[in-house]
């Protein structure tokens, strides 16, 4: 790594959902999903990303946001924590304030949802009737509106925000959303008797990202040779986050430190910020299938049934919930394998610490 690197700042980050300098793009489902909001009308107007946690899904609905703001769409970032409709409305009123000459004169919307100002009422108006109001004027200004929802959990907030926003669809209003979330909550929203328009609703399930655009990243960074570059590329597996990671520590520690220490440290922060979380949330029966398979690389799933004394019946189920889960993958047909880099690891200390 050459001095001039040695001083920048570094390119890769571990914070979650914050876009990195090192950003490998993910141009198809970027480009499906905004050329489909560009359409007139929309072919759709809600998509929902998925994928296990550190896979980009924030990342990649904050890249489509970006390239929608430079096309003159305002953008509307709401909090699932809180009072989603209640959210929407002052999220949307502060986006519009921001725009030189697109409010009225006189309108504004107070945070307590009073209307203030020259011939603003002073009655209290509730968060559907400012959205709608909000939304008039945007449409007499020929602006559309991308709402983005950031790990989505399928609670009563989300069932009536989500129920006003297919309301709002059905007047046609200019508006879209993104959705992201892990695999059990964007299934349990699709799956809400509620909630039935969202079944229809694109799910983009984040795939591994290239190890060859990987490898060509690390070779441009690193000022490496190619061999060095894949080896460190194939130890990600393409997973987001182990790329970040990675990147980090090497841009980091590579003049300091060997690489059995790097790697020692890449392993300690998969495991405290991502595996452990994701190892909380299984069943103990997903518990037990990821074990078994611990350390065996590809295997043939018929092979590895007898193996551990299951028919296609009751295994069926279980490798469906982990591949959805984004923790195994099948590269080839009747075949499937760990997903995550060093997952095998991390059980061996889950086992060694049991």
């Amino acid at each position: 790594m050459s001095e001039k690197n040695t001083r920048a700042t570094n390119p890769f980050t571990l914070t979650f959902g914050r876009k990195p300098q090192s950003y490998i793009f993910r141009y198809e489902d970027t480009e499906e999903v905004i050329s489909s909001f560009m359409m007139e009308p929309p072919t759709y107007q809600v998509y929902l990303i998925s994928g296990v946690r550190g896979s980009g899904k924030t990342v990649l609905m904050t890249a489509i946001s970006k390239e929608l703001e430079e096309q003159e769409w305002i953008t509307v970032d709401i909090n699932p924590n809180k009072d989603l409709l209640e959210e929407f409305a002052e999220r949307l009123s502060d986006a519009c304030h921001r725009l030189p000459n697109l409010m009225e004169k006189g309108f504004n919307v107070s945070v307590a949802g009073v209307g203030i100002g020259i011939g603003a009422s002073n009655e209290k108006r509730d968060a559907v009737s400012r959205i709608e109001e909000l939304l008039d004027i945007l449409v007499k200004k020929n602006k559309k509106v991308l709402i983005t929802l950031d790990e989505v959990r399928n609670d009563d907030n989300m069932r009536i925000f989500a129920s006003q926003f297919q309301a709002l669809i059905r007047k046609d209003y200019p508006i879209c959303m993104i959705m992201t979330g892990l695999y059990e909550n964007i299934y349990a929203i699709q799956n809400d008797p509620a909630l039935t328009f969202l079944l229809r609703a694109p799910k983009t399930f984040l795939k591994p990202l290239s190890i060859r655009e990987i490898m060509a990243s690390y070779k441009s960074i690193f000022e490496i040779d190619m061999d060095e570059a894949r080896q460190m590329a194939a130890l990600t597996k393409g997973y987001a986050f182990a790329y970040q990671a990675l990147g980090y520590l090497m841009w980091k520690h590579k003049d300091k430190m060997e690489f059995d220490e790097i790697l020692f440290k890449f392993d300690t922060i998969l495991f405290e910020s991502v595996y452990q979380k994701i190892w909380e949330s299984l069943s103990d029966k997903d518990r037990e299938v990821m074990i078994a398979l611990s350390h065996k690389g590809e295997v043939k799933v018929s092979e590895f049934m007898d193996s551990i004394g299951m028919n296609v019946g009751n295994f069926s189920r279980y490798r469906d919930r982990l591949k959805n889960k984004g923790l195994i993958i099948s590269q080839r047909r009747g075949t499937m394998e760990m997903a995550l880099p060093r997952f095998d690891e991390f059980i061996d200390e889950v086992e060694f610490n049991r």
